[in-house]
């Protein structure tokens, strides 16, 4: 609603400065959250934004988020992502790439440089700090590797074909 009555500098755009992240959030073991975007830190309603930061060659407990939507975007470095009732499922994500999680869904995030801090912006879609973490007793040794297929685009077999998909 828009109305001449609305306090715009009060209501308006805010911006959550680098070093004003707060790392007052819920947490899983192996990672780093800080909360940028919540009710508290911008006024959000219906988002919580903020970064994730996994060590060099660490990966996180397996957990959930409940029924909280998340999308994950790696900044710099490379996550390998595990799911399912036993993790029994791997992809990767580099630099530029998203990750969608869905409610509920088991998962585990994994640096994987032994180098470089991996660092992320995660997007989920409700204010509420849901983080179910897991005790799985039977993870998969050797999870299945699994390449993204949507009924939008053709399947990837190399970066080359990809490109050259594109320019037909």
């Amino acid at each position: 609603m828009t109305t001449n009555d609305t306090d715009w500098r009060r209501r308006g755009v805010r911006i959550v400065h680098a070093d004003d992240l707060d790392p007052n959030t819920a947490q899983t073991p192996g990672m780093k959250r800080a909360a940028a975007i919540c009710k508290a830190r911008a006024g959000a309603e219906r988002l919580w934004a903020g970064t994730v930061v996994i060590d060099p060659d660490a990966k996180t407990g397996a957990h959930h988020h409940g029924h909280v939507e998340s999308v994950i975007y790696v900044i710099v470095g490379r996550a390998r992502m595990r799911w399912g009732d036993r993790l029994e499922y791997t992809a990767e994500a580099g630099p530029g790439d998203f990750i969608f999680v869905p409610p509920y869904v088991p998962h585990q995030e994994i640096n994987a440089n032994p180098h470089t801090p991996l660092s992320c912006v995660v997007v989920r879609g409700d204010q509420e700090a849901v983080v179910v973490n897991l005790d799985l007793p039977d993870v998969e040794p050797s999870p299945e590797e699994v390449r993204w297929i949507d009924d939008i685009h053709p399947p990837r077999t190399s970066p080359d074909s990809a490109r050259n998909w594109r320019t037909r």
